[in-house]
Order: structure tokens, then sequence, then C-alpha cells
């Protein structure tokens, strides 16, 4: 009897052992998902393409914790991996490992131990002539300001005038030797370089255009729809979840309004109102209605400084905006009067690392070597210098997400899809002048 009841247990024990071990583990554990994160896995699984936008819709709605234990769980090789390991990129948690970009190092020399590995002989397409010919000028000085403060082993480098044909000046590069080719600058060549697929050498593209870099291949651009994005973190971060967004009317700062309200009502925040500065008599009275619809935690300003300015006398006659934290776009520095600028003391808003922390390599004040690095043309004098940096750092970028380049337009880091991601500084407005934040 004893026996028969030892056989009984030993059975229903292996029963137990044998239903866990044929029991699939697919994806995040059951226990420990989120219906959002499970419906973005379940669409990349489907389509990951097709379905981009709402994966990030619904990544954006999943808090931190839950995201990076989530993330953590998947495969590197997981269909949703890039979308997940990019949203935590932008809220500047580390993902758990690197993204698969078909990545290839060989030909390069071997990597210094702060991960320095130039490649061999650099192609750099610019438009050195036409129209774009003087938003190229500051982008290739800060480029060999980075290349010639380097004083380890360098590459040989080559510029070539992309002003007519891109295809033309790429092909001549790579029958040229070029082992990596970074440029161009113009959106609608980059478009067209990277609809040519898998490219024979690798690039680092200017601008992002409207396609997904090819394997090996990256796109550094100042978006303003990443400036948007990053604004939006920000506020989120602080706490502020009701934000009223005054946009000035180009169609740059369009851009960055859109952005940031779009990830801001992601992320479980709410937009008051969204009023387009314009005519300065008619401010008040949407100001009071703005301000009847909820409490107001935050006034997100991308406009220009001279409209911010304007807005000011009516903003200051609602008392229930005096206590709103105020975040700008990079604009806000811009375009108004010394006078004016004085209105706009409490604005944070993202700037370039130049000017507000040390750069290695870089002087403390280029604009007083080079007109390229003067004014407005200084922030494509640091995009330069950063392309130099993503150049000869690519390999550390690639295969250690976590690990941030820190650069003169932000700290840079790479995404899923092989576009470089950039955490600004952060400056504030202070007697009129711009600050670091924090005073770094």
């Amino acid at each position: 009897m004893r026996l028969a009841f030892k056989h009984i247990l030993l059975a229903a024990a292996l029963a137990v052992l044998a239903g866990c071990v044929s029991a699939p583990s697919q994806g995040p554990k059951r226990e420990a998902a989120s219906p959002a994160f499970t419906e973005a896995h379940q669409l990349a699984q489907a389509d990951a393409r097709g379905n981009a936008a709402r994966i990030d819709a619904l990544l954006t709605s999943v808090d931190d914790a839950a995201l990076s234990r989530l993330t953590t769980a998947l495969a590197a090789n997981d269909p949703l991996y890039p979308y997940a390991g990019t949203a935590m990129l932008r809220r500047g948690l580390a993902p758990p490992h690197a993204f698969d970009r078909g990545w290839n190092f060989e030909g390069r020399a071997a990597a210094a131990q702060d991960g320095y590995r130039p490649p061999s002989k650099v192609a750099v397409l610019l438009p050195l002539s036409g129209s774009l010919s003087g938003a190229a000028k500051p982008v290739r000085d800060g480029f060999l300001a980075g290349y010639y403060a380097e004083t380890r082993q360098r590459p040989t480098v080559t510029f070539y005038d992309s002003a007519g044909s891109v295809g033309g000046a790429y092909q001549k590069a790579v029958s040229e030797g070029a082992d990596y080719v970074v440029g161009p600058l113009d959106r609608d060549q980059v478009s067209a370089l990277f609809a040519q697929g898998n490219l024979p050498v690798p690039v680092l593209a200017l601008n992002r255009g409207n396609r997904v870099p090819p394997p090996g291949s990256v796109s550094f651009s100042l978006a303003p729809e990443d400036e948007g994005i990053a604004a939006a973190e920000y506020l989120f971060d602080q706490g502020a979840r009701n934000v009223l967004v005054l946009t000035g009317p180009d169609d740059t700062l369009r851009r960055t309004s859109a952005a940031f309200r779009e990830y801001l009502q992601a992320r479980g925040g709410k937009v008051i109102d969204h009023l387009t500065l314009g005519a300065a008599d008619a401010l008040g009275a949407q100001l009071a209605a703005a301000v009847a619809k909820g409490p107001i935690d935050a006034i997100y300003f991308a406009a220009h400084g001279g409209q911010a300015a304007a807005a000011m006398p009516a903003i200051a006659a609602q008392p229930a905006l005096a206590n709103a934290r105020r975040v700008g776009a990079s604009q806000i520095a811009t375009g108004a009067e010394p006078a004016q600028m004085r209105l706009l003391d409490g604005i944070v808003f993202p700037s370039e690392s130049l000017g507000n922390r040390p750069i290695p390599g870089m002087p403390d004040n280029p604009g007083a070597l080079t007109p390229t690095a003067a004014g407005a043309a200084g922030r494509l004098f640091a995009f330069g210098f950063d392309a130099w940096l993503i150049t000869a750092y690519l390999e550390r970028l690639a295969l250690a997400p976590q690990d941030p380049v820190r650069g003169a337009t932000g700290n840079l880091q790479l995404d899923g899809f092989g576009n470089v991601l950039r955490t600004p500084a952060w400056s504030v407005m202070r007697g009129g002048v711009a600050m670091p934040l924090g005073g770094r």
C-alpha cells in the first residue's frame, strides 16, 4: 500500500515537472507583462515596419520600470527590441544589449581604450558649391576642428562636392578607396542614397531621409522632432503633466511643437491648449480661455525669442500661469532684441554642449577663431565636430549604446534604427543671457 502511494506521488511530481518543461516561453514573462507592451510585441512580430507608429505609441505609454524589465527579457534579434531599446534611450535608460545593425569594423585598426577606432580613408560629401554651400562651410570646419584636435593616428580625409549628383560623388569616393563616407547634407540626397539599399561603403548621413539607414550606415541630424521629444521628456521628468503649448508660425517650429505634443500625450501628459503666436491683442483672450480648461503645470514655447517676448505681457496678466514651468525650443535664444531677452528669464531650453561644458579638443570660444563657429553658424560647427566624433567612435556607439559619447551638440547615442540620438545640454535665460542650467 505504501509502495503504491509512493508511486502515485512520484507520478504526480513528474507530471508537474513535465508541464513546467513543456510550457514554451515566448517574449516577456506573462506575470511581468503590461497590456501595452504585449500588444507592441505582437504587432512587431506581425509587421514591425508597418506597425511602427502604433508600436512607438504603445511603448511610450509604458512606465520606466516595466519598460526596462520587459525590454531586458527580449532577445537582441527580437523584432520589438529596436523599438523598445530606442524608447529606453529617449528616457535616459540603458538598453540591455547592442542593436543588431550589421556592423563591420574588421577593416579598422584596433580600438584604443576609450573606444577610438577611426576608419582608414574618409570621404566627406558636402555641397561645397550651390545654395547649400553656406551651411556646408561651418559643418566642414567643425569636422576639421575635431579631426585636427585628435593627436593619435588619423585617417586621410578627402572632400567631394555633392551639389550635383550625390550618386556620382559617392561612386567617385568609393572608386578612390574610401572605406567610410560622411554626408550628404541635403535631405533628398540622403533619401536617394539610402534608396540604393546595401551600400558597398557605409555612410554617416548628415540628415535624416525618408528611409531607415541601410545596415552598417548611420543618420545624424538636428531634427526638430528630436528636440520636441527631448523637451517633452524633460518636462515629464520634472513632474509637469498639464502643458500649454505656444507655437511660432514657421515650419520648423510647427514640427517641433507637433512632436512635443504627440510624445507628451503618449507619455500620459495632457496638452491643455495649443495656441499659435500671432496677433498679440488676441492672445489675452486665448490664454484666459486656456486657463479656464484646467490647471497648467508648464508652458512650452516652440517659438523664437521675439515671438515669446511679445507674448509675455499677456502671460503675466494670467495669475494662474505665474508658477508654471517654462520650457522653450532652442530658437528661444534667437530673434529678440537685447531688451526683449530679459522678458524670457526663467525659460529652460535645449542647447549645444558647446559653451555649456568643456569639450575635449574644442576651444572654449571657437567663434573667436573662425566666423563659421560664431552666432547661428555655431550650431552647424558643433554638428560637424560631432560628425567627426561619430566617425571615430562608431564602434563604441554601435556596440555599447548605454555609453554615450560626449559631443558638442550633446551626448550622442545610436538608436535601434541607425539614427544618432542627442541628449541635449540644457540652458536657462538669466538676466537676458543664456546660462548653463545648474551652473555647469
